[in-house]
């Protein structure tokens, strides 16, 4: 899926030009790497809102366009409003389609409801939601899926678990075996109080 982001370059810097742009309806925004020199822009408020509701936004090479030269980054940082729906600041890295880049990447959970072991009575726990990857930016997957549905309870699946895309690798697992973190696990449901009560009294009256 291809986002496609319009800036303008900006001089006015410093908190309180970042204030009057946040109040003229923009967002400032910083572009750095790829050798070059780093970049202050700025973006329309409701453009920025329409590309960040797409989860691609956050883990996908966007197409940005600064006064009319275009470019292609990563994003690398989102400051947003303590407690308006408001983005207030962006980074942006610039890649190269030539050299590998380091990023996030989330990931999807396949068959959560109708795998057996939950059935069963397991309950599935995410310990990572996204996994950092290295890769070129041709290769940058938007998610990794993670199916669930061979599991049984009391299993847990780990970074070497997961299966990654042709030319995509684990930046945690290239630091080796003891970087093999875990991703997600199914348990055996823990019975309520009630429950477990219920189930002590009708041992104490076996017993008597």
């Amino acid at each position: 899926m291809s986002i496609k982001l319009i800036a303008t370059t900006r001089t006015d810097l410093g908190k309180g030009a970042s204030r009057r742009l946040r109040h003229a309806d923009l967002v400032p925004a910083i572009v750095y790497g790829a050798g070059k020199a780093p970049v202050s822009v700025t973006f329309e408020h409701k453009e920025v809102m329409k590309a960040e509701a797409v989860e691609a936004f956050y883990s996908s090479v966007l197409d940005l366009e600064i006064d009319g030269v275009a470019e292609q980054v990563v994003l690398k940082a989102v400051q947003r409003h303590a407690f308006k729906p408001r983005v207030q600041h962006l980074d942006l890295l610039r890649v190269d389609a030539k050299q590998t880049l380091q990023t996030t990447v989330p990931l999807h959970f396949l068959n959560e409801e109708t795998a057996e072991a939950v059935k069963n009575g397991g309950v599935v726990a995410h310990t990572a939601n996204e996994v950092e990857v290295i890769c070129l930016p041709a290769d940058l997957p938007e998610f990794i899926e993670v199916d669930i549905s061979g599991m049984e309870i009391g299993d847990t699946l780990h970074l070497s678990d997961l299966k990654l895309p042709a030319g995509v690798e684990s930046v945690e697992l290239n630091k080796g075996e003891a970087h093999d973190l875990p991703v997600v696990s199914i348990s055996l449901a823990k019975a309520a109080p009630a429950e477990e009560e219920a189930e002590a009294e009708t041992e104490t009256e076996a017993d008597a």
